[in-house]
């Protein structure tokens, strides 16, 4: 019989520890807890676990540095880190860091002991080659929505790797961000990243742009130009909008995603490069091939890696944060003090849909710290087209609620009874998938919004036979 796995569990906050502990030793696991990183350490100089489940922010050690001094001396065991302060330098430092996964608070209970399953699973099957956590550069990077974490988690799973990546996302949600980010933090940091955007080049000189030319190629190229893949030569070019490369273009990509090289545009010479390639697009490429537009051999060849980034309206938990940095930046660039939004105010903008998402919000607080009277940002102070949006929401409220009148109205006239027992069901699943889509399914976050308890919200999921692929049955903070 084997015998019981060895989970060890380090953070400062108690209620945690308790409640894990508790977690695994239901599932027959032996457990235990630690305050400090210091008394691990000394533990782990008589014993040392299958799995170690750490905090990031405790006094003395904190969890990376505890998770680098493991890395140096039991490479091979597999740590959990969690953090409640979730950003992209946590998850990233923790990957590089040689994390078995990353974890942000609030989570849910089963999903960390399945977590631990799987790490104590991996760390049987093979001894995992870990590689030391390198200074990270800043980044402009904010997300603490789940959506987002997913993005900063395929940042951190990709930190070592040349892989091409495809990102896809509506203009204006950071794509170009994300690939710099990926770039940053990757093998080709020291080397260059080259940006083109495929949609503000005129078709007849992108191949120009993109392979170089020769002297005398054509008119006007009076000297040998390099082009950006020769630019990028050891890092990473990045290709905006890749669904508008016109079709002779695709065709040469392909060929030199295929063997490394290409000719420059008239010349006859073959150039070697070492390129990693990140695409981005605000289309659906898939569609694009089905039309004929797109070719699929490359489509196939950039959608090795896809990272989707949601939009603003997916991700309104962030609109304070980034507000209040792009109220900062912007100050910082016009020399004034910044400006802070009201409570009024900012709970009105993240009601708001921002279909320009996060370059929206960013013109925005450019415009506010421009126009805004006072220091204080009052609903007032906002532009005219956001308030119009204001108007559009009662109007639209009003309509559901016309339209609601009009059913119950026809439904009595054809002599319907017991029409609550209707409405109310189909109107309580309606309200509890748009919460569930707007918290990515996390269920305590999603009864917050609906103004329930999370037991309530699990009785109507039972009841109204909602699909709740088995979401958040405990959470923690």
């Amino acid at each position: 019989m084997n015998s019981p796995s060895n989970v060890w569990i380090v953070d400062d906050d108690r209620s945690i520890r308790w409640v894990l502990e508790r977690s695994m030793e239901q599932e027959g696991m032996d457990v235990s807890v630690f305050e400090q990183a210091e008394q691990v350490l000394h533990a782990l100089g008589k014993d040392s676990p299958d799995a170690l489940i750490t905090d990031i922010r405790m006094p003395g050690i904190d969890g990376l540095e505890l998770l680098s001094r493991i890395q140096d001396s039991y490479p091979d065991l597999p740590v959990i880190v969690m953090t409640a302060h979730s950003d992209l330098e946590s998850a990233v430092a923790s990957y590089q860091g040689g994390a078995f996964e990353y974890l942000p608070k609030p989570f849910d209970v089963d999903e960390a002991v399945a977590l631990v399953k799987r790490a104590i699973s991996h760390a049987q099957e093979q001894a995992s080659a870990q590689i030391e956590a390198q200074p990270l550069p800043s980044t402009e990077i904010i997300g603490e929505a789940p959506a987002m974490q997913e993005v900063f988690r395929a940042i951190g799973r990709l930190s070592h790797s040349n892989i091409t990546v495809l990102i896809n996302g509506e203009s204006g949600t950071g794509k170009e961000l994300v690939a710099h980010a990926l770039h940053q933090h990757s093998p080709r940091v020291q080397s260059p990243f080259i940006p083109l955007n495929m949609a503000a080049i005129p078709k007849d000189l992108i191949e120009s742009e993109l392979f170089g030319h020769e002297k005398g190629a054509f008119t006007g190229a009076n000297t040998q130009r390099r082009g950006r893949f020769e630019q990028a030569d050891g890092g990473t070019l990045f290709l905006d909008e890749i669904g508008d490369m016109p079709a002779d273009t695709q065709t040469r990509l392909l060929r030199v995603l295929a063997d490394g090289e290409f000719y420059r545009v008239g010349g006859h010479t073959p150039v070697k490069v070492d390129v990693r390639i990140i695409a981005a697009t605000h289309q659906d490429l898939e569609n694009l091939v089905q039309e004929g537009r797109f070719r699929e051999d490359l489509f196939h060849r950039l959608n090795v890696i896809r990272v989707h980034l949601p939009r603003l309206s997916e991700r309104r938990e962030d609109i304070p944060r980034l507000a209040d940095f792009f109220l900062g930046k912007a100050a910082k660039e016009l020399g004034v003090e910044p400006k802070v939004l009201l409570q009024d105010t900012v709970d009105y903008m993240q009601q708001l849909s921002w279909p320009g998402n996060v370059r929206q919000l960013e013109n925005t607080c450019r415009w506010i710290t421009v126009m805004a009277s006072g220091r204080e940002v009052h609903m007032d102070d906002l532009p005219p087209e956001l308030m119009e949006q204001k108007q559009a929401g009662q109007d639209t409220g009003s309509r559901w609620q016309g339209a609601l009148n009009n059913w119950a109205d026809q439904a009595l006239a054809q002599g319907q009874k017991g029409i609550l027992d209707i409405a109310v069901p189909e109107f309580e699943k309606v309200m509890i998938e748009v919460a569930l889509k707007h918290t990515a399914g996390r269920r305590r976050d999603a009864a917050e919004l609906l103004g329930w308890g999370r037991n309530t919200l699990t009785r109507k999921i039972k009841e109204l036979n909602l699909d709740s692929n088995g979401e958040e049955d405990e959470a923690v903070e």
